[in-house]
C-alpha cells in the first residue's frame, strides 16, 4: 500500500543513530535524529509522543530499551497507518510489554510518575499529545512537553502544563 510496515520501519530506524544515548531521556521528538526515526507512514517528529513517552518511562524505571524496538512492538496499536500516532489506550500494555508495571487511572492523584494523553486543543477537533511526567518537590516535571523544547519543564502541577483539558488516558507508573 504506502510501503510502510513495522518490519520497514525497523529496519529503517535501527540504521538511525540514536538520540538520546541509549538509556537517556528523550525531549523534543521534532529535534535531532530522533526525529527521523518512522512510525507508521510519518516520520517520529510528527507523531511519536506516545512512543517516546513509555521510552522515558522505562529509562526513569531502570530498564531501558531502544526506541527502535519500542517503536517496533508499538506499530500494532498505530490509528490510521500511524497518522493519529498511538492509539493511547493500549500505553498500558506497551509498558507490560517491557516489564514495567502501571494502572490506567481516571486520576493522576498521588502518582509519583505517569503517563498522561490529552487533547491539545478541542477535543475530536485538534491533535492529542501523550508525555511522561514525574512529581518532584519543585513541581511537575514533563519530558517532550513540546515538539522543538529539547528541555525538561517543571510546572507547579499538571493543569499548568495542560490547562483546564480533561486527560484521555493516564497510567501511573508503580
Amino acid at each position: 500500500m504506502f510501503g510502510f510496515t513495522k518490519k520497514k520501519n525497523f529496519r529503517y530506524n535501527i540504521g538511525v543513530p540514536e538520540t538520546p544515548k541509549f538509556g537517556e531521556m528523550i525531549n523534543g521528538q521534532a529535534c535531532g535524529p530522533v526525529s527521523r526515526f518512522r512510525y507508521g507512514i510519518c516520520p517520529m517528529s510528527f507523531n511519536g509522543c506516545e512512543v517516546i513517552a513509555v521510552h522515558n518511562a522505562l529509562v526513569w524505571l531502570g530498564i531501558p530499551q531502544s526506541l527502535a524496538d519500542i517503536a517496533f512492538y508499538m506499530e500494532r496499536f498505530r490509528v490510521l497507518m500511524g497518522f493519529f500516532g498511538c492509539n493511547a489506550y493500549k500505553i498500558g500494555k506497551a509498558l507490560r510489554h517491557f516489564g514495567a508495571e502501571s494502572a490506567g487511572s481516571r486520576r493522576i492523584g498521588d502518582s509519583l510518575a505517569y503517563i498522561v494523553t490529552f487533547w491539545t486543543k478541542r477535543p475530536f477537533f485538534s491533535s492529542i499529545h501523550t508525555v511522561f511526567c514525574v512529581k518532584k518537590e519543585k513541581g511537575t516535571e514533563v519530558y517532550n512537553s513540546g515538539n522543538g523544547c529539547t528541555c525538561v519543564r517543571v510546572y507547579e502541577d499538571i493543569r499548568q502544563y495542560i490547562g483546564e483539558r480533561k486527560p484521555i488516558a493516564i497510567y501511573r507508573i508503580k
